[in-house]
């Protein structure tokens, strides 16, 4: 039997009434490792993923890391030349690892992948992800062959690539972790693809409900932390700028809507949270800069707004 290309990596917390359905779904794929990394869950995943019959390798940790750190403990010990993320609600289609391998193999140049992501009704959640003109990825519905960014719920990276761009930013937890690896990618001269047929149906918000308080704590301080990381300081500056004073008038907006980003309490949480992660996050910029062989700048100019 010839060595597997892929190692798959699914990350699981609390996902006993979703993960056997993308395990079966990954028994029925091209030949790879298959790695579950359990946050500590308390609700028998581990015995589900241990009683499956294709048995994947389980990797327990002690408490939850998130989605970031999940990956980022497993990393170190892929040694395939291709490493898929894949969330625990997700189930890929029959073909799905096969046109994701096929497509890196056929761009030698291209260090990522991303699949199309469908929910339970049928409509699109993303085909990638675009940069918006202040420093947001958002996902793409439509796009051609190439985009900026994966969403990490479903891709497939070269390992090497993932290795010398600095790996997946563990302190994240979850979100952003997944453009601020595009990010470095691309600083590193790489680009992104978007495999149609590489199709995956997603449970969206099995683990963490869009719009929740925690939601919108990850989402807004790591595009912050991944600006300060990877953007032009001009412009990691100017939405750092923005979001205190957006935070600083809130009180004196009559009429603020009502959604858990514009509550001030979580906002100035946000800011005290990015400060203390400041220096360590200036430091991850000068090594990303030194290892970059496409200035940021020009990065900003080809993608931002697109």
């Amino acid at each position: 039997m010839s060595t597997p290309s892929t190692t798959v990596v699914v990350v699981t917390w609390r996902g006993r009434g979703h993960i056997t359905a993308c395990l079966d779904a990954l028994a029925r794929q091209r030949p790879h490792r298959t790695v579950v990394v359990d946050n500590a869950s308390d609700d028998g995943t581990a015995d589900l993923v241990a009683a499956h019959p294709s048995a994947p390798e389980h990797v327990r940790l002690p408490r939850n890391l998130g989605y970031a750190g999940g990956l980022a403990a497993v990393l170190p010990d892929v040694t395939t030349a291709y490493v898929a993320w894949l969330n625990d609600d997700a189930v890929p289609d029959d073909g799905w690892l096969a046109a994701l391998e096929d497509a890196l193999d056929a761009t030698p140049d291209a260090a990522a992948a991303t699949s199309s992501m469908v929910l339970a009704d049928g409509s699109t959640q993303s085909v990638g992800v675009r940069l918006t003109a202040d420093g947001h990825g958002a996902d793409l519905v439509l796009a051609g062959r190439e985009v900026f960014g994966f969403c990490g719920g479903a891709a497939l990276l070269r390992t090497a690539a993932l290795a010398r761009a600095g790996g997946v930013p563990a302190g994240f937890f979850c979100y952003y972790e997944d453009t601020d690896t595009a990010w470095r990618l691309r600083l590193d001269g790489h680009r992104v693809l978007s495999v149609g047929p590489a199709r995956v149906r997603h449970r969206h918000g099995a683990s963490t409900k869009p719009g929740s308080r925690p939601f919108h704590r990850w989402n807004e301080r790591n595009r912050l932390l991944m600006l300060l990381r990877c953007a032009p300081l001009a412009v990691a500056l100017r939405e750092l700028a923005r979001f205190t004073a957006i935070t600083a008038l809130l009180p004196l907006r009559r009429n603020r809507p009502d959604a858990e980003n514009f509550r001030v309490g979580l906002r100035v949480r946000v800011l005290l949270e990015v400060l203390a992660r400041l220096p360590a996050t200036l430091v991850d910029r000068v090594r990303i800069g030194r290892r970059a062989t496409v200035p940021r700048s020009a990065v900003w100019r080809e993608w931002a707004g697109r």
